[in-house]
């Protein structure tokens, strides 16, 4: 699209360096292979979007590299079919595809119980019957080993007459549970005989009723990884304490090996990434939804305007490391930014509208004006924009008593409507309670016509504005940062993260007028309303009878100027 697009960019991290190292070492002749593995727990959030471009991305990069699609579909409580789809479409907009690779745990549930079966016939399982509370106790701190379980050395044969029992319902959730035989004194907490099978009388939304009992993540994820041929199993820095217990599984099952590799997750700031905690927001009110615009979900992202493109970019920008940090939610807001500036046509809106009679224009009169819709992209066309003698300017663009640096609209001053005239201030009408300026009464040069005067004469301000002949009547939303800090989770003051919460991250404005070439518009067409931001149609709340468009991000980074002065 510009020159900013032919740049390639150069991925450069220290586990493409270990992907690269391992084929040349090992050759992998039927390549790399990745996967994208999430839990239908919740909607993807922005961190979400840096692991599918990592682990899409290097298949993409290696010649027979693949990724697979598989959902962790283990604890059939907390699962929908909801979060499912919304994963799917989530990734798919991304621009990612996983070809006939669309998998599931559950796919696997019958080997993994034969896995299971096979570690309690070599005497690394056993059936525990301690209660969850009591495992927590038996398994000791980071300081103090852990306490063995006095069901630890059950026979095979009682272990296996009891996982059958488990399997068939005879035991109540919570009391019975397999756990890995391994070392209960092991500095690692995690290596401490975990759980990898509980009871859970609970219908699944893909099996039905057909099983109670379910494998833990810690033992399905290196089995599904090996069953699928990944050879690059790429998880956050949380799962390095769980490395030895991944690489365990396999070697005692002696299976396929695929690699664990942790990476640095995504923190930004002024949001939240924990699904938990996104949920609570959706459940409590504080949101209208896991696609409202102000969340950081994937699906909130693209109904507020977001490109595929822009988060991709903004993945590259942010790269990948060892070591978790917070970035900046202006990084994100710059990548879109920079990617709507090409993309986005320009037109004109008025959000908080103040009527402008020209006095000396034809009252019958009426024209268009032909203006592009890019100022640096001609193949992007143009658009006929009515002018008549009523027009609508923005509220903010006229002032009674300016001060010294204010250029815009004034009594007895004269200002450039964009691409249209030279208008002059004459009067002003008030609220005659309120005093408030209710309507502007000009004049125009008719020889001004496109916004240059003829004999030379310079003014400052130019204004947008819309013609009052039958505009666009639109809502428009506005929307701020989430939270008025950049941790809402810091927790200093022993404070709630909603206690965060900003009261103004959302501005409705109704009744705003946009130009007629605004109502043909697609959901997914990007603009920029001149002078105001980049907006596009909500795809949810929008109707033929009234229009309502989301505010993408600000021209400039308000924000930030707002803490350089604070």
């Amino acid at each position: 699209m510009g020159k900013q697009d032919d740049i390639p960019v150069v991925k450069d991290d220290f586990i493409r360096a270990i992907v690269a190292e391992d084929i040349k070492n090992s050759g992998y002749g039927k390549g790399v292979h990745t996967r994208f593995p999430p839990e239908p727990n919740g909607y993807l959030h922005i961190g979400h979007a840096k692991s599918i471009c990592l682990n899409f991305g290097i298949a993409e990069e290696n010649d027979s590299g693949l990724c697979n699609l598989r959902f962790d579909d283990t604890n059939p409580i907390k699962e929908e079919q909801e979060y499912i789809d919304s994963i799917i479409e989530d990734v798919r907009w991304l621009g990612f595809d996983w070809e006939d690779r669309l998998y599931y745990a559950s796919d696997y549930f019958d080997r993994l119980y034969e896995f299971a079966h096979n570690l309690i016939k070599a005497g690394k399982a056993y059936v525990c019957d301690l209660s969850p509370e009591e495992i927590r106790q038996y398994r000791g701190t980071l300081t103090e080993p852990g306490k063995v379980s006095p069901y630890r050395n059950r026979s095979i044969q009682e272990n296996l007459d009891l996982f059958e029992r488990m399997r068939s319902g005879e035991f109540s959730d919570g009391s019975r549970v397999l756990r890995a035989k391994i070392d209960m004194n092991s500095p690692n907490v995690n290596m401490r005989d975990p759980v990898i099978y509980r009871i859970l009388h609970s219908e699944h939304p893909r099996t039905g009723d057909m099983w109670c009992i379910y494998p833990m993540y810690d033992f399905t994820h290196p089995i599904s990884d090996s069953i699928e041929g990944v050879t690059h199993s790429l998880c956050t820095l949380e799962f390095e304490d769980h490395r030895p217990l991944y690489e365990w599984v396999l070697d005692e099952l002696d299976i396929f090996r695929s690699r664990q590799i942790e990476f640095a997750r995504l923190n930004l700031s002024y949001t939240v990434m924990s699904k938990r905690k996104l949920l609570r927001l959706v459940e409590d009110g504080h949101v209208s939804n896991w696609d409202d615009p102000r969340m950081p979900t994937i699906s909130g992202l693209r109904r507020r305007g977001y490109t595929p493109e822009s988060i991709r970019s903004f993945c590259d920008r942010i790269g990948i490391a060892k070591r978790d940090s917070t970035v900046d939610m202006g990084l994100l807001e710059h990548s879109i930014r920079e990617d709507l500036n090409q993309r986005a046509k320009r037109v004109m809106a008025v959000l908080r509208p103040l009527k402008v009679v020209i006095d000396n224009y034809p009252q019958d009169q009426f024209e268009y004006l032909d203006i592009p819709y890019h100022p640096n992209r001609p193949e992007m066309g143009s658009r006929r924009v009515l002018f008549s003698r009523e027009i609508y300017i923005e509220q903010g663009d006229f002032l009674e008593d300016p001060p010294g640096k204010f250029f815009r609209l004034a009594p007895g001053r004269e200002v450039r409507l964009r691409k249209a005239y030279f208008i002059k201030c004459v009067s002003v009408e008030k609220d005659p309670e309120t005093g408030t300026v209710k309507e502007l009464h000009c004049t125009y040069d008719p020889q001004t016509r496109g916004g240059d005067a003829p004999d030379g004469r310079k003014v400052k301000g130019t204004l947008h504005w819309v013609s009052a002949n039958n505009p666009v009547t639109a809502e428009i939303r506005l929307y701020d940062r989430l939270f008025t800090v950049p941790n809402p989770l810091t927790n200093e003051d022993n404070l709630d993260f909603t206690h965060y919460l900003n009261p103004g991250s959302l501005e409705v404005l109704f009744p705003c007028y946009l130009e007629r070439s605004l109502s043909g518009e697609s959901t997914n067409t990007p603009c920029q309303f001149e002078r105001q931001g980049y907006f596009c149609m909500d795809n949810h709340d929008s109707t033929p009878e009234r229009l309502v468009f989301n505010q993408t991000v600000t021209l400039r980074d308000s924000w930030a100027k707002v803490n350089k002065k604070a």
